[in-house]
């Protein structure tokens, strides 16, 4: 398997999510703005989403795809579905009864995670009433993800990265059509996510029947594979997600800030979500199957060797990635979304907490690729000590930041957490001799300095001011930011091509 095409075919896929991401969100900004309405949505929604990256594509995957793999390779076909069907009769059972002590104590929920709201009463009450319809998307998403998991295990990764585009269409069609037969409005957005859930499910279960994978209800807690994964997944909540954990957190401070914090924060996210999804998802998605296989197979140099792989791909698409989403901000939030109900001042306010995330970007993706390094080895004690150490760091940067930086220091404790937590991963790996890099790094990363260099000159001076972009019609705006993007990647491509850098050069077997 050739790592490298299936990285092109897997973010090609997430790429056409993003921008079908960044087009809900235009839609979303446009009809809602920031306000105590898209507040009390972003609040409903990041809950059971929070949940969803915890315990599904989380803790979950990274617990039951090393296992998987192993049955694979050494159990055969109908062992491998007796597990899929115990676990997969497991998970729903679990996430069902989750799902239904999440409706009835929402309220509860709201005020730990948002305890801000409470002061308003009518802010409040919406948002329950939002998550309440929102919450069973973490029992259809945990069903996606384990179908993602054996989809993913047998090289089948087009089909997993193309799902999200449906929640993307759902919340496009509610909100442009359904709205306004709600009241509120911003009920439909809720609904969206419901619909979301249900689709991304149905269009994975043919594709799972045509590997004779599909799961059966078969109820057992006697098999020893899956007391192994309920093993793993435990301290696994902690050490695939302090970023998420963090971020719910983070809207518990930002509640108490003035109002639209919590929405600023979102498109920041969102905007950050773009290259990280594009890149980290993916590599994490394909690395972790490959490291299982060759950690199975006793290759340890091939695992090593991977992971070196991992890391250059990312610090080669995201330094450039991070400096463009810190001196393109205002134009790319301007064009993204200030039209409508989202103001002028708003794209500064998100401004500021894009330029925060910016810093972290490269340590969050680095993340993706070393964690699955232990996971693979089903070494869990390891990343969860890092977690753990890497969440009080962030708690107190939040503390030192929020009183002089407001929304944009809870961006920017997540950003130098994502950084911390990519090192300490890092310096484990290579304690243990898990991982040694290969020869040539020093000149890799002057060359990448460099072009980083050209990249920044270009882009410092073409952007011009934040008061152009602000009364720019949009027109104008998405042509002179494509033309900035275009030149950018030009320069940036064309420089580390004059080093010597070759697209050959990247090329990666896996398992």
């Amino acid at each position: 398997m050739n790592l490298l095409k299936t990285l092109a075919t897997v973010s090609g896929m997430t790429l056409l999510s993003r921008i079908l991401g960044f087009v809900r969100d235009f839609v979303i900004a446009r009809a809602f703005g920031a306000g105590v309405a898209t507040d009390a949505f972003f609040v409903a929604f990041r809950l059971p989403n929070l949940l969803r990256r915890l315990f599904a594509e989380g803790a979950f995957s990274q617990a039951f795809v090393p296992i998987l793999a192993e049955y694979k390779n050494r159990r055969g076909d109908n062992e491998t579905h007796r597990l899929v069907n115990h676990v997969a009769t497991l998970l729903f059972l679990a996430l069902l009864v989750v799902s239904l002590l999440g409706i009835a104590l929402t309220p509860f929920l709201i005020y730990a995670t948002a305890p801000g709201f409470a002061a308003d009463a009518g802010k409040f009450a919406l948002t329950v009433e939002l998550t309440r319809i929102t919450f069973p998307y973490i029992l259809f998403m945990s069903l996606v993800a384990l179908s993602a998991g054996v989809l993913n295990t047998w090289s089948r990764f087009a089909l997993p990265a193309f799902t999200p585009v449906l929640l993307n269409l759902s919340f496009i069609a509610m909100a442009l059509l359904a709205a306004p037969w709600f009241d509120p409005p911003v009920l439909a957005l809720a609904w969206a996510v419901f619909l979301g859930g249900v689709l991304q499910l149905a269009i994975q279960l043919p594709a799972l029947a045509k590997i004779g994978m599909l799961p059966h209800f078969s109820f057992s807690l006697k098999d020893p594979a899956v007391r192994r994964i309920l093993k793993l997944m435990a301290p696994a909540v902690l050490g695939v997600s302090v970023s998420q954990i963090s971020l719910l957190i983070n809207t518990v401070f930002a509640s108490f800030l003035p109002s639209g914090s919590v929405s600023w924060l979102y498109y920041a996210d969102r905007m950050m979500e773009f290259p990280a999804g594009l890149l980290g998802a993916a590599l994490g998605t394909i690395l972790l199957p490959s490291l299982a296989k060759f950690h199975a197979d006793e290759k340890p140099a091939e695992f090593s060797s991977l992971l070196d792989w991992g890391l250059r791909i990312t610090l080669i698409l995201t330094l450039p990635a991070a400096l463009a989403l810190a001196l393109l901000a205002v134009p790319l939030v301007a064009t993204l979304f200030q039209h409508g109900a989202f103001l002028a001042a708003d794209v500064l306010q998100t401004r500021s907490a894009l330029v925060a995330y910016s810093i972290g970007l490269s340590g969050l993706i680095l993340v993706k690729v070393l964690a699955p390094g232990f996971y693979a080895r089903q070494n869990i004690r390891t990343p969860v000590k890092i977690a753990l150490l890497t969440l009080a760091a962030t708690q107190l940067m939040n503390l030192a930041f929020i009183g002089w930086l407001k929304h944009a220091g809870l961006a920017l404790s997540i950003g130098l957490a994502s950084c911390l937590n990519a090192l300490l991963l890092y310096r484990g790996l290579r304690r243990n001799g898990t991982y040694t890099p290969q020869p040539g790094w020093r000149v890799f990363l002057g060359k990448i300095a460099l072009a980083l260099a050209a990249l920044g000159t270009v882009l410092w001076f073409g952007t011009g001011t934040d008061a152009t972009w602000l009364h720019m019609d949009s027109l104008q705006r998405v042509f002179w930011l494509a033309a900035l993007v275009a030149g950018g990647g030009v320069v940036y491509l064309g420089t580390l091509a004059l080093l010597g850098f070759r697209l050959a050069d990247f090329r990666q077997r896996g398992a």
